[in-house]
């Protein structure tokens, strides 16, 4: 369908040109009353239609039908061809060459395109690498050192210490479970062979489950939810959103030190769902923010609170899951205190989807 699509909107395009340039030929014609601009004219149509669609066939054919109404409309004898003219076929030779060479330029120029964004793709996959590396070192090394301490030392500790150090060992794991689902949500998503399967999914239930799930890691955390009382459906990928939701009440959890709120407020626009996840915190550098989504934002460590600062891993996977769902996300920092995170996506699912 989208291969139908493409040739569909390759033809019409050809098309259009095609008309507009011969009545711009028609125009030159009788108010300017030469046809020494007319060939330029139709050489700059041809020029358009091989550079702005996709392979030689259609600026061959432009090329050819043009050759064929400047012989037929703009030549002596007029509306009738005549092909013993040279100078017919020279335009004809030019306008081939001027075809081939729009082509070729614009291929080279879709060729930067994707090594462009191959070299976004492994510039993320390098920061990615570098967030686990550093994120992963200290809960490891404290569940190392936690379970080494209760297998070496077991006799010289009483039931409240032990009972201690497995409860950190229980947080780290937990933690690097949570660390484990971005992971392979960016694998998911980064691979060009999977495709996003949408479903209709009501926002009440996909708020409940959000809700549902950030409690059993933070139970003592309340969120203020505010939700349109109508019913609406989003086409989606439910986990993959979800994942996108709970990562950014965590980020809220772990980094916006001072907060005493956090919310989910959900709104349509249009064909659009708004959804922003905000906090009275702190709120993030400013000179930070252009770059959160795709770099590593590294939190400032404390001796006390010196672990869990991956906010560069949740973020990442955030844009890469809204990219995919053809929508967009961004952050700012509120007027009040605290910062918000807002993306949209589409109430309306597209027919290639």
């Amino acid at each position: 369908m989208n291969k139908e699509h493409k040739i569909l909107g390759n033809s019409l395009f050809t098309i259009l040109i095609l008309v507009l340039f011969f009545f711009i030929s028609l125009f030159i014609e009788r108010f300017f009353k030469t046809n020494s601009l007319i060939p330029a004219v139709f050489t700059l149509e041809v020029f358009l239609i091989s550079l702005f669609t996709k392979g030689y066939i259609y600026g061959i054919i432009a090329s050819l039908l043009s050759v064929l109404a400047l012989n037929y409309a703009f030549t002596f004898p007029y509306f009738k061809f005549n092909f013993s003219i040279p100078e017919n076929l020279v335009s004809a030779i030019i306008m081939l060459v001027i075809t081939v060479l729009s082509c070729t330029l614009s291929t080279k120029l879709r060729l930067q395109e994707q090594m462009r964004a191959e070299t976004e793709k492994e510039k993320m996959r390098a920061n990615l690498l570098r967030a686990v590396s550093h994120d992963l070192r200290t809960p490891l090394t404290t569940i190392y050192g936690s379970s080494s301490a209760i297998i070496d030392k077991y006799d010289c500790l009483n039931d409240e210490q032990v009972i201690q150090l497995a409860k950190g060992i229980k947080e780290d794991s937990q933690w690097l479970m949570g660390m484990v689902e971005n992971l392979l949500s960016v694998t998911r998503i980064d691979n060009g062979n999977v495709k996003l399967i949408k479903t209709p999914i009501v926002l009440e239930e996909l708020i409940d489950s959000v809700l549902i799930r950030f409690k059993k890691r933070y139970p003592s955390n309340n969120i203020n939810v505010d939700i349109p009382d109508e019913f609406i459906s989003i086409p989606m990928d439910a986990v993959l959103i979800e994942q996108v939701i709970v990562n950014i009440l965590e980020n809220a959890v772990q980094h916006a030190e001072g907060a005493t709120e956090i919310g989910i407020k959900v709104f349509t626009v249009g064909n659009n769902a708004i959804f922003e996840i905000f906090d009275n915190g702190c709120g993030i550098p400013k000179d930070r923010i252009s770059d959160i989504f795709t770099g590593y934002f590294e939190k400032k460590e404390t001796p006390v609170d010196n672990q869990k600062s991956g906010m560069g891993i949740g973020l990442s996977v955030c844009a890469s899951i809204i990219k995919a769902h053809k929508g967009d996300i961004s952050v700012e920092n509120r007027k009040t205190g605290g910062c918000c995170f807002r993306f949209f996506l589409s109430l309306e699912e597209e027919e290639n989807e």
